[in-house]
């Protein structure tokens, strides 16, 4: 008799599979109208165990604006750190959010976070967030508030 076995994941494989179902739920639905019962159904787990890990559904929408940012940020440090000039660097920032967000989940989720800023700590989150994202291009580019605001 061949038994199946299962694997048990750690607590953080486990937030990170939750963090993944709720991605794609706030995503598409956003903060109000997302069920963190389907983000526990979609991350396989129940929704107690989803709570224990991952918090209150505010804090668990907040953790997939983080991730969708690190990300954001990641991509333009990288993208900045290979170019030559002022004017390749723009290029290539610009060419790595288009990547990026050709995976609609990282759009999706910013579009969600910022129709979600009139809760103050959202707000904030964002704002910090987009930040550090402007800090990126500007630390690469050396642009101007002009050139700045024109490219993004």
């Amino acid at each position: 008799m061949n038994a199946a076995v299962a694997t048990r994941l750690t607590a953080e494989d486990r937030r990170t599979e939750i963090l993944h179902a709720a991605v794609a739920r706030f995503g598409q639905t956003g903060l109000h109208g997302t069920s963190t019962d389907l983000i526990a159904k979609d991350a396989g787990v129940s929704q107690p165990h989803r709570y224990r890990l991952c918090g209150t559904k505010t804090e668990l929408f907040m953790a997939t604006v983080r991730w969708a940012f690190d990300h954001t940020v990641e991509r333009v440090r990288v993208a900045g750190q290979s170019a030559t000039d002022q004017h390749d660097a723009f290029r290539r920032i610009g060419y790595a959010y288009e990547e990026l967000i050709s995976d609609r989940r990282y759009l999706d989720i910013q579009l969600q976070a910022y129709a979600s800023t009139h809760a103050e700590e959202i707000r904030k989150l964002v704002n910090d967030g987009f930040g550090r994202m402007v800090t990126e291009v500007i630390r690469h580019t050396q642009a101007t508030p002009e050139q700045l605001a024109a490219f993004i």
